[in-house]
């Protein structure tokens, strides 16, 4: 059963949310007329970004999901979509996620812009020491 497809089917019926390709390049992403909210990484994975603020607001119950995994000094999540209430938890981050957008901070300092998704930092190594291949 592909959980991204149910999930992200479920979401497109939202009437905030407009589907379009991510940022990171993922096929599938969802957005607001300002920001994208949540992607699709396979069958079984999607990344929101609730924003830093969110984050911290909601950390103590996002710690305690063992479908959530959390990247230090990220404004986004990764949910591991195994079951039908690994979309409902989706769906949930998802309305917190659109309730963060509408906050607007001085210079942007929390936009998906300047925010990579999880996959993209992951791909952020650290630099080759000197004289190494």
């Amino acid at each position: 059963m592909n959980t991204a497809r149910h999930a992200s089917e479920r979401l497109m019926s939202w009437p905030s949310l407009i589907a379009d390709r991510a940022h990171c390049g993922a096929e599938l992403g969802l957005r607001t007329t300002t920001q994208e909210i949540v992607h699709f990484h396979g069958e079984h994975e999607a990344d929101v970004h609730l924003t830093r603020a969110m984050i911290a607001k909601l950390r103590p119950a996002l710690l305690g999901s063992t479908a959530v995994r959390l990247r230090a000094g990220s404004g986004w999540v990764t949910v591991r979509l195994d079951m039908q209430s690994d979309i409902d938890l989706l769906a949930t981050l998802v309305s917190a996620a659109l309730q963060a957008s509408t906050v607007v901070l001085p210079g942007g300092a929390d936009g998906a812009a300047a925010d990579v998704c999880t996959r993209e930092s992951r791909r952020v190594v650290a630099p080759r020491a000197v004289g190494r291949p």
